[in-house]
């Protein structure tokens, strides 16, 4: 069975909006573009904006089901990555 709406576009969000939806600040989602370490975003006609589907990519891969989960991968805070941390990517 085909996905209801497959063939409508991504819902997209301006900044301000994919925020809200992750539940950071506008300053820490402007940060993370910078650094490189936040979700995929789209520049179009001067306006950054997100894919629903990529903000909840992006924040699924700091799920863990414990703090000691050793599997679960790692959201980088927003500020310039190690070389190390790079390669993690």
């Amino acid at each position: 069975m085909a996905k209801r709406n497959a063939d409508l576009p991504p819902r997209l969000l301006r900044t301000k909006e994919a925020s809200r939806f992750l539940g950071i600040s506008l300053r820490t989602l402007e940060k993370h573009r910078t650094y490189g370490t936040g979700p995929a975003y789209r520049k179009i006609g001067g306006r950054v904006l997100y894919a629903v589907r990529d903000l909840e990519s992006w924040s699924a891969i700091g799920t863990r089901k414990s703090t000691s989960d050793k599997n679960a991968g790692t959201v980088f805070p927003a500020r310039p990555l190690t070389p190390d941390e790079r390669d993690e990517l």
